[in-house]
């Protein structure tokens, strides 16, 4: 069983308190806009870190992290594209990424809005764990927990951190 931290939206903003929730899971996931190298290591220094770089990271992110991320993690296949959109409105790439190799779960991040739902059509869930930074029109700061155990995606949590 694996637990994870599931992230976007840093904007170059980390605090004590993403970096408690980090300390209690077993891998941190981060869908885009870390903002800053100093976010990134921050977080490898608690746990293994797997991401996808963001349209607001610089070039110094997208030499660490791809567009699009495909993996396993236990035996749930995952797609990470940080401008992905959600079911019924996927962006392009979502749409030739998923078309590609159909994930279990896919996840994005930009919106700054917390999503998870199912997309029926394809059998897919679908998560965006809104925007854990402080730049961006969000009210309440977001993030998600959940564990996977095989093939099951389980104990899902929405953490609200604090008003900007």
């Amino acid at each position: 069983m694996k637990k994870i931290l599931l992230l976007s939206d840093s904007h170059s903003y980390i605090d004590d308190r993403i970096l408690a929730y980090a300390k209690n899971v077993d891998e941190i996931w981060h869908c885009g806009d870390f903002g800053s190298m100093e976010v990134i290591d921050e977080l490898r220094k608690i746990k293994p870190l797997r991401g996808v770089y963001g349209n607001i990271d610089a070039v110094e992110i997208q030499k660490e992290f791809p567009e699009t991320l495909h993996f396993k993690c236990e035996e749930v296949s995952v797609l990470m594209i940080h401008i992905g959109g959600y079911p019924g409105k996927y962006t392009p790439l979502t749409k030739k990424e998923l078309a590609k190799n159909k994930p279990q779960l896919f996840i994005s991040g930009h919106s700054h809005i917390l999503k998870v739902m199912m997309d029926q059509k394809n059998n897919i869930l679908h998560m965006n764990p809104g925007a854990c930074g402080k730049v961006g029109w969000h009210k309440v700061r977001t993030m998600l927990r959940f564990s996977i155990e095989g093939k099951d995606i389980k104990d899902l949590e929405v953490i609200e951190l604090d008003s900007k």
